[in-house]
């Protein structure tokens, strides 16, 4: 756990306003109190970091796709058979054919790719049950996966899809998205900046996580409409004239306006890529939410299909491919880096994707 700060004094800033305020001042006046120490500009660069801080979470994920172009997501889902058997080698000649090697196969796994791709990508996307498959040294490669993304300034959606009644939903947000106070400080658990949410159990099981929203400056996106062949075993029930996914949709939106910022909620919603007639449908029922679009690539999703997805300015949605990217060397058309290039692989997968996405969204 990281540790945060220690424990406030019992004056709080009510308002976002209010801590806009406090923050700008202090700004100003360290500049003032700085102009003739030598060490002034590293202390303002640091201060203009925490003034970041005070943007909405969708804001932030808005603005790395809009400076790179680029509306994808990685998702980082290893699984030992996607891992290159040299690199699954080197660790448990090391270390035995143990949880603990597979752990650090896999942060190495997914630094090599994201160090290779962090230039062309706004976020990533690790699917937490891949890692908890290996236990505990599973997770810690993904806390150190987490963290290596937001060292390279990635904004980190953890696929973890919790819900449950009100008591354990908060446990959730707070271990996934928000904080602890222990005695006299707070500790920041995985620390990811938004996460999938199963909103089955209904308010319940949602609201805790949009308290974490509002109070951290995260954001979820909730599950609506996904890309699974059996999905419509449940979301397109038809339910006082219309399927259930699309009431889902509306609750979205009724969620969302609680954690507004500019046209967009931080409050997003999960539509499958396999689904593009329901995407377009959905995009129109929930005009300040963002979608998150899984089921690109190797579930059969194209550029082609997902341009009701956008809205007419190229925003609204971000797209998903896990094993399109991650295990790109073991495509046909990748097959020339080889496994030792399996990095590059995932570089020029990235690379077609965002040509096929863009070159869909300009026609």
């Amino acid at each position: 756990m990281l540790l945060v700060r220690k424990k406030p004094t019992s004056t709080r800033l009510k308002s976002r306003k209010d801590r806009d305020e406090c923050v700008t001042s202090y700004i100003y006046n360290m500049q003032v109190f700085l102009l003739n120490k030598s060490f002034a500009n590293d202390v303002i660069q640091t201060l203009k970091i925490i003034y970041i801080w005070r943007i909405f979470m969708i804001q932030r994920l808005i603005n790395q796709i809009t400076e790179k172009n680029a509306p994808i997501v990685v998702g980082l889902d290893p699984t030992i058979k996607l891992m290159p058997e040299s690199l699954v080698k080197k660790y448990t000649d090391e270390m035995g054919q143990t949880p603990e090697a597979i752990g650090e196969a896999i942060f190495d796994y997914n630094r090599q790719i994201m160090d290779a791709t962090a230039d062309l990508i706004p976020a990533v996307k690790p699917q937490i049950a891949m890692y908890e498959t290996f236990g505990i040294p599973g997770l810690i490669a993904y806390q150190k996966s987490v963290d290596y993304a937001k060292e390279l300034g990635l904004v980190v959606i953890a696929d973890i899809k919790r819900g449950d009644i009100g008591s354990t939903s908060t446990a959730y947000a707070l271990g996934h998205l928000g904080s602890v106070q222990i005695g006299d400080y707070t500790y920041k658990g995985f620390d990811a900046d938004m996460a999938t949410v199963n909103p089955y159990l209904g308010s319940d099981g949602v609201k805790p996580f949009i308290e974490v929203c509002k109070s951290e400056d995260k954001g979820i996106f909730v599950l609506c409409k996904t890309s699974n062949p059996s999905s419509g075993e449940f979301q397109d029930r038809i339910i006082d004239g219309k399927p259930l996914y699309e009431h889902v949709a509306a609750k979205i939106e009724e969620w969302g306006a609680e954690c507004m910022d500019g046209k967009y909620s931080n409050v997003g919603a999960v539509v499958g890529a396999t689904y593009p007639q329901m995407g377009a449908v959905l995009r129109k029922l929930m005009p300040h939410t963002y979608i998150l679009v899984p089921g690109y690539g190797a579930q059969g999703g194209k550029g082609a299909d997902l341009v009701n997805f956008f809205d007419e300015d190229g925003l609204g949605a971000i797209v998903n491919s896990s094993r399109g990217i991650i295990a790109a060397y073991q495509q046909e058309k990748y097959s020339s880096f080889g496994e030792e290039n399996f990095a590059a692989a995932s570089r020029a997968a990235v690379e077609d994707m965002l040509t096929d996405i863009r070159q869909a969204l300009e026609k």
